[in-house]
């Protein structure tokens, strides 16, 4: 609806247990007016764009209506960076719950497979410990199953509660009231159906082992899901927990949520940087490996920003805040990251559209393989046997995690390696794209001026790096960079704006400046580079000649862009000589030069039209609209907002090599995502008519369904060996 703004509301959901659930409860928000909703399974979140006159609580009502719980979800940085308290293991319930059902349901599968064990009434000791494996342990199952019958649905649960339930069910009844309960009943094992059991079969070791096997499943599952959502922990867990403020000269510890923007503090060495902000005494080395993924320390001094989060490797620094909370960029890494999380890839789409008609097809197809043994004379015992089985061997679960685990994994890792992935829609762009434009100032060159060539006497730089010690200007700075810390002092300062700055230096007058400035004749600079003239004592001894300076991985960046199939393009507002120098250093063939702001979106338009799938690779605000039209968008960290807003991916680290790696990286994470959407269908589709056909025990089948589970989710964490 036009001119509607709509809220952005994440809500944290309880109850889920398969991907079917999360597809529930998303048709049931989409059912409201106005409303979009993700829901995804892995992360047991809802992403909602809701209008103004849709609430919270309205929200949280529907789910609470459709059988599950809501509560608003809690920012990345809540309560994070104000507690030391350990974060409660989930799964520890889980895993006692298995570890006592294993105990009890090993006994019982034993026995049932050793006939040579089965000793006078070996049955109801098997009824005794089978009883409270499916009834306590499965106590889940059979709760979810209740709350989903009363709300006319049916998901994974439904299954795994009829399959165990009835296997108990039957059993007791042949132990009561037929013949399986005698004294001296022995039992076979086999893979495989036969036809004509009666009222003396049980299946308490289907019935334990079922439970078992799927409460395995659950326990490796969650387990695995907290593993892979431990990058965006961690990245929380990077902000620094207390903080030294300097009040009156005097240093006072506090928690960190009390400081404000604009407040003094101190960092000693070792220690992390409570917030972002400008250093405002001392010089150190920064640790930022943790953020960027660089591990070479940075260099830092007055004057410098720095990033909370990073460490103080060790000077002592005085820091000004110039961000907290919500709004640094460590907060502002964790929500992207959430939200790449929370987002679902159209793959992923497709999937939760399978498992939400998925169960309702199996107990169809169960039904009708129970009908079609008994009607075929398998006796009543077979019949029911693979009925059970097709409702064991169907669970979509691993259907269900194939995509977000893998999704939870390879974004959480990006993170930690200084790529931030926007969103899942983004993996595909990488895999079609075949053109990647570099923005050059900024980019491929580090956006500063260095000194490249001197030429002159021997103190020519040492005298005009003096001189402009006392100047402010970009050029002056990159001059008295390239003469080192040890400088003669200089006498009678004067700058005239525009044209250069003059002084005495050991006795002798210095000029620095434009040739005009200097006395020197005005020569043509086809380089594009900034070139200064150097006049001692009224005479022209010689010049300084500046660049913006290529990054030093540039050429390895684009060379592995190379390998990865993609041509590069080398875009800029410089002049074309200036720009093909830089080409040439790095190894780019195709440049696009003297190109105003405002142009460069239709460069990327015309790349496009041309056929050609386009990355673009910028840092500034000129680059922002560029950034949008491209195909696949990639901001470098130390830019614009605005260009990093525009973008899919962002570059934290502020080196290109990371452009290469985030596409690796992308590309690596939408191929595992395939790998486990086809093991997760070849599974279902393969085993399915196995099943019906009599061809599997149904132990076996909760066996292999809880192993296909563990096995997508393990797939996926192969992601976090990226590097």
């Amino acid at each position: 609806m036009a001119g509607v703004v709509e809220n952005r509301i994440e809500l944290a959901i309880g109850g889920m247990t398969c991907a079917s659930c999360a597809s529930r409860i998303e048709k049931k928000l989409n059912r409201l007016t106005g409303v979009t909703a993700s829901v995804n399974y892995a992360t047991e979140t809802a992403t909602v764009a809701a209008p103004p006159d849709v609430t919270v609580d309205d929200l949280i009502e529907t789910v609470r209506k459709t059988g599950y719980t809501a509560e608003p979800a809690p920012a990345p940085f809540d309560d994070v960076a104000t507690t030391n308290d350990e974060p409660r293991d989930e799964t520890r319930g889980l895993r006692d719950k298995v570890l006592v059902s294993a105990l009890l349901a090993v006994p019982v599968i034993v026995l049932a497979m050793v006939p040579a064990w089965q000793f006078t009434y070996w049955q109801w000791l098997s009824l005794t410990l089978a009883a409270p494996v499916v009834v306590w342990g499965g106590a889940a199952f059979h709760r979810a199953a209740w709350v989903n019958l009363r709300h006319g649905a049916a998901t994974m649960d439904t299954l795994i509660s009829i399959g165990t339930l009835a296997a108990l069910g039957w059993s007791v009844w042949a132990l009561f009231f037929g013949m399986a309960g005698e004294p001296g009943v022995r039992h076979g094992f086999s893979l495989t159906l036969e036809r004509g059991g009666g009222s003396d079969a049980i299946y308490l070791e289907v019935a334990a082992g079922v439970t078992v096997f799927v409460l395995a499943g659950r326990y490796f599952e969650a387990r695995a899901k907290r593993r892979a959502g431990a990058a965006l922990k961690a990245l929380a867990d990077l902000g620094a927990k207390e903080v030294t403020v300097l009040e009156n000269g005097h240093e006072i510890t506090r928690p960190i949520k009390e400081l404000r923007k604009g407040d003094r503090f101190v960092v000693r060495p070792g220690e992390k940087i409570a917030t972002d902000g400008v250093i405002e005494a001392g010089a150190s080395a920064i640790d930022q490996s943790l953020l960027t993924g660089e591990s070479v320390p940075v260099e830092v001094k007055a004057g410098d920003p720095v990033t909370g989060g990073t460490v103080n490797a060790d000077g002592r620094l005085v820091v000004t805040a110039t961000k907290v909370g919500a709004e640094t960029q460590l907060a502002h890494i964790a929500r992207l990251v959430s939200q790449a999380q929370s987002g679902k890839a159209e793959v992923q789409r497709l999937a939760d559209r399978i498992s939400g008609v998925f169960v309702p097809i199996v107990l169809v197809l169960a039904a009708g393989t129970f009908g079609y043994w008994w009607g075929t004379g398998g006796g009543l015992a077979a019949a029911f046997t693979a009925g059970i089985a097709v409702l064991i061997i169907a669970c979509p679960c691993a259907l269900g995690l194939a995509t977000p685990t893998a999704l939870l994994v390879g974004t959480g890792r990006g993170a930690q390696r200084g790529i931030l992935i926007k969103g899942p829609e983004v993996l595909e762009s990488t895999r079609t794209v075949d053109t990647i434009v570099l923005d050059k100032t900024g980019t491929v060159t580090t956006g500063k001026l260095a000194v490249v060539e001197t030429d002159g006497p021997e103190e020519l730089l040492r005298y005009a790096a003096a001189v402009e010690a006392g100047s402010e200007h970009p050029i002056g700075r990159a001059i008295v960079a390239a003469a080192g810390p040890t400088l003669p002092p200089v006498e009678d300062f004067r700058a005239t704006p525009g044209r250069g700055v003059r002084g005495m230096v050991e006795g002798h007058e210095v000029l620095v400046g434009r040739a005009e400035f200097t006395g020197a004749d005005a020569a043509d600079n086809e380089t594009g580079h900034t070139v200064v003239t150097v006049a001692i004592d009224q005479r022209v001894r010689g010049r300084l000649v500046l660049a913006d300076e290529v990054r030093p991985s540039s050429r390895e960046a684009v060379a592995e862009l190379r390998r990865l199939g993609l041509r590069p393009v080398l875009l800029t507002g410089d002049n074309a000589a200036a720009a093909h120098k830089v080409a040439q250093a790095v190894g780019i063939d195709q440049v696009i030069a003297e190109v105003l702001p405002a142009d460069k979106v239709d460069t990327v338009k015309r790349l496009q039209d041309e056929g050609r799938v386009v990355a673009m690779v910028g840092d500034g605000v000129n680059d922002a609209a560029a950034l949008a039209q491209a195909d696949l968008g990639l901001a470098m960290g130390a830019g614009t907002d605005v260009a990093i807003e525009a973008a899919d991916l962002t570059l934290v680290r502020d080196d290109l090599t990371a452009a290469a790696d985030a596409i690796r990286l992308s590309r690596r994470t939408l191929r595992v995502i395939k790998g486990n959407l086809f093991w997760a269908l070849a599974y279902n589709v393969g085993a399915l008519p196995l099943a019906a056909a009599g061809l599997l025990n149904p132990m076996i089948a909760g066996a292999a369904m809880a192993l296909s589970s563990v096995f997508v989710v393990s797939n996926s964490l192969r992601l976090r060996r990226f590097h």
